[in-house]
């Protein structure tokens, strides 16, 4: 049976055989695996790519460590972390500057921002974690910049709608999907679980006060149903809030508050949970052995009673207020 291999297969074997380091040979070789048509006539290519794959991976981890730390690797902090990529000059580090108190540098020419800067941009009383990245182009990732979108829990791709907007979002995105990374705008729990490089991402149009709404509208429409364009000026202010409701929304989290008995609530730092965490993974967020030690909890929030008691295995909800008994 003839293979049949598509442009795309052929342009990642290409990126694979031009590709100097181990990494970027792994890259290509997880683009030729998710493009290659599955059929009969592909099995030997496809099982000759998992070999290679594997062989890329052993040789790595039999490698020496690499002193120093890893200045591409951002802890993550706070109920989740944004990483902000795209090319230069599209705002990604005003934005940080606008949602945080991050010492980034905000610069009118290119390239004036090397490594990955975090900054905690406060939405309601939870903090989520935005990160300015180096500036990306269609002929260039920085060496390590994968590994940050890997690890982020969103991706959002940071346009300068004033100065086509479409021809940066789609040089971006194309840039991610030639090295197995798609995005979706769906909350985290709803990702495709068989790890298949879909993350949670955004296109975020910046710059809305120097540009017309039909700039964003073209946008929208050419990626209605897969990803969600923000409309966003971080010089004036507008769709800040908006961008971090959404952030929150697609983290897929709880706010939880804990209560003392005979005392009120601590409403000013809650825990932030998975939808669908129990009273038992709270109890577990507050001190690791603390599920072996409660006996039941009490619950304040929406639908419930005041103070109702509840078994450990209670999915929790978004602002309930919980007292744990020992």
């Amino acid at each position: 049976m003839p293979a049949n291999l598509t442009p795309e297969y052929e342009k990642a074997e290409r990126r694979y055989r031009e590709a100097t380091t181990d990494e970027d040979r792994l890259e290509a070789l997880r683009e030729m695996l998710r493009v290659i048509p599955k059929h009969k006539g592909t099995d030997r290519m496809q099982g000759d790519i998992k070999r290679r794959i594997s062989q890329l991976r052993k040789a790595a981890a039999k490698r020496p460590a690499k002193r120093g730390p890893d200045v591409f690797h951002v802890p993550r902090g706070g109920a989740g972390q944004v990483v902000l990529i795209g090319p230069p000059n599209t705002g990604k580090s005003s934005i940080v500057a606008a949602t945080s108190k991050a010492p980034v540098k905000v610069a009118e020419y290119p390239f004036s921002t090397p490594l990955p800067v975090p900054g905690m941009a406060e939405y309601e009383d939870v903090q989520v974690q935005i990160v300015d990245t180096p500036p990306v182009t269609a002929e260039h990732m920085p060496p390590g910049l994968m590994g940050t979108i890997r690890l982020a829990d969103i991706v959002a791709v940071v346009v300068d709608c004033s100065a086509d907007a479409l021809g940066q979002a789609e040089a971006t995105l194309s840039l991610l999907v030639g090295r197995g990374v798609s995005l979706l705008s769906v909350p985290l729990n709803e990702l495709p679980e068989d790890d298949s490089g879909v993350k949670c991402g955004l296109v975020i149009a910046n710059k809305a006060d120097a540009c017309g709404s039909e700039d964003i509208e073209a946008l929208r429409e050419l990626y209605a149903g897969t990803i969600e364009v923000l409309s966003v000026s971080s010089a004036t202010g507008e769709g800040i809030t908006e961008m971090l409701d959404r952030s929150w929304r697609m983290l897929a989290m709880v706010r939880v508050y804990s209560k003392e008995r005979g005392r009120p609530a601590d409403m000013n730092q809650p825990f932030t949970l998975r939808i669908g965490s129990t009273i038992e993974d709270l109890a577990r967020d507050i001190h690791r052995e603390l599920p072996d030690k409660m006996k039941y909890a009490r619950i304040w929030g929406e639908g419930r009673f005041d103070g109702q008691q509840v078994h450990r295995t209670e999915i929790l909800k978004d602002r309930d207020i919980v007292e744990i008994h020992e």
